[in-house]
């Protein structure tokens, strides 16, 4: 089975990235062949999950959390994924001059769950004429839906809205605002997966 490698990254990998990256993987785990892993721009290599981002990850329904290891982004990582979400569009901008190739399966998570939205079933006739089992070229050719779709869709009403809030080493209530920025745009992007998968 081919598999379809997702790539999640901030700058530091010790919250928003891999609570991401556990989200997906929880939301996705149906999917064999699915990989998610994540990287930081700065990445603090070696380093745990930040202790209030575990709590947060801990809060919703993550189980493997403690496992989390920092590590840095590097060009390999952006050429081997086949879809890469930035948590911020400074990070986007750093896979991009990284391997500019990657422009075209880059996003901010917000701004993939934005467009995803907007896709229906009739936006998915080049997913639906793959075979069933050919997840990974499914899922490959919605993330080229999307990126056919950016400049189309309605922008976010602010460019900050395509962004997940960085609640590192900020107030309790960031973090929060980082759970509730993240979880919706990770429903949205799972959802738009398994139609994907269904599509017939």
């Amino acid at each position: 089975m081919t598999p379809f490698r997702i790539l999640t990254v901030c700058s530091g990998n010790i919250c928003r990235s891999p609570l991401a990256e556990q989200l997906l993987r929880a939301g996705l785990s149906a999917y064999p062949g699915v990989t998610v892993a994540s990287a930081g721009t700065v990445g603090l290599s070696g380093e745990p999950m930040d202790a209030r981002a575990l709590t947060l990850a801990t809060s919703l329904g993550v189980t493997d959390a403690e496992a989390h290891v920092a590590r840095e982004l590097t060009e390999i990582d952006i050429r081997d994924a086949d879809v890469i979400f930035a948590m911020a569009r400074e990070h986007r901008r750093a896979i991009v001059q990284l391997h500019p190739r990657a422009a075209r399966y880059t996003f901010t998570i917000r701004e993939f769950a934005r467009i995803a939205a907007e896709i229906t079933d009739a936006d998915l006739t080049d997913v639906a004429i793959l075979p069933p089992d050919d997840l990974a070229g499914r899922f490959a050719s919605a993330v080229a839906t999307c990126a056919a779709l950016r400049g189309v869709v309605a922008p976010a009403l602010s460019p900050d809205d395509d962004d997940v809030v960085d609640p590192y080493r900020r107030h309790d209530d960031v973090y929060v605002r980082t759970g509730h920025e993240l979880v919706p745009a990770v429903a949205s992007t799972v959802d738009l997966f398994h139609r994907a998968a269904t599509v017939i």
